[in-house]
């Protein structure tokens, strides 16, 4: 009887994720191999690795205060992409992670509100956010107004770095601190008494326990802040008057040029890019747990 119930039961559980399994094919796993396949092909549908290869040797030369020198293009803007995602991901991290731990400590009905309160910014549009953005950032917009106001004059952020780094941070700053906030809601407060009554201050609770423990919610936190950050497109060409092309950017136009091909390269390369970044912090957050 126990046999045949625990195969009842398993028949369920694969019933009820095949729309979830049907699902994930359809618009994870099949878009994929679209893009794999014209990555590694030509216009003529025939395998190639030139794709690949030119997002590693294209060159363009640029002019400085050094002079005119030639430079590796896509890599360029990778790296550019990197260091304005990592940015806003590490900002993101700093503000978000004591913000979730003190609404894990509130009473359940501030939760609630404070989550909402989080949550109300995702309910509208991404475009409408941006444009929000750009009116608040401009040199005659709602900051520089209100700088003078004060006496303090004005500011010159918008067509800056600094401006796309606010978009980001804004934009992904809720993917950061829910996941860090549902592991934290989720931990046993019996362990934090334990380490005050075994000698840890609040330093080394935070630093033994609370960060350790919380170390997957932070994982999934990085990772839903820093993919999209790195491939983003709309928030550098409004707030930073396109003056700052990312590898978002970079696979945008390849597509508007109706080069389907090359376009496909860039995404999967930043996909493979992105992959082992996870697989990395996924490895390291499994020996910390371990630890």
């Amino acid at each position: 009887m126990k046999k045949k119930a625990s195969g009842s039961l398993a028949l369920v559980q694969r019933l009820a994720l095949a729309p979830y399994s049907v699902w994930a094919v359809l618009f994870i796993v099949v878009p994929l191999i679209f893009v794999a396949y014209y990555a590694f092909t030509d216009l003529d549908f025939r395998f190639t690795t030139e794709n690949i290869t030119r997002f590693f040797t294209a060159t363009s030369q640029i002019t400085d205060e050094s002079g005119t020198r030639e430079v590796h293009t896509y890599l360029l803007i990778f790296l550019r992409s990197l260091k304005l995602a990592v940015i806003s991901t590490v900002i993101c991290l700093i503000f978000g992670y004591p913000f979730a731990y003190l609404i894990s400590k509130a009473s359940p009905r501030t939760q609630s509100v404070l989550i909402t309160l989080i949550m109300i910014p995702m309910w509208m549009n991404f475009l409408i956010r941006t444009y929000a953005w750009m009116t608040i950032l401009q040199d005659k917009g709602l900051l520089n107004g209100l700088l003078g106001l004060l006496g303090l004059g004005s500011i010159h952020i918008i067509g800056t770095e600094s401006a796309v780094v606010i978009g980001m941070v804004y934009d992904y700053f809720p993917y950061m601190i829910l996941p860090i906030y549902s592991v934290m809601a989720k931990m046993d407060v019996k362990l934090l008494e334990a380490a005050r009554d075994l000698g840890c201050n609040g330093v080394g609770v935070l630093r033994r326990v609370i960060w350790p423990l919380s170390l997957p919610g932070v994982i999934s936190g990085v990772t839903m802040v820093l993919i999209p950050s790195i491939s983003t497109f709309y928030i550098s060409q409004k707030l930073g008057n396109g003056k700052f092309y990312l590898i978002g950017d970079a696979i945008e136009g390849q597509y508007v040029a109706n080069n389907l091909h090359f376009a496909a390269a860039i995404a999967f390369i930043l996909m493979v890019i992105l992959l082992f970044a996870m697989a990395f912090m996924q490895r390291f957050a499994n020996k910390r747990a371990a630890v």
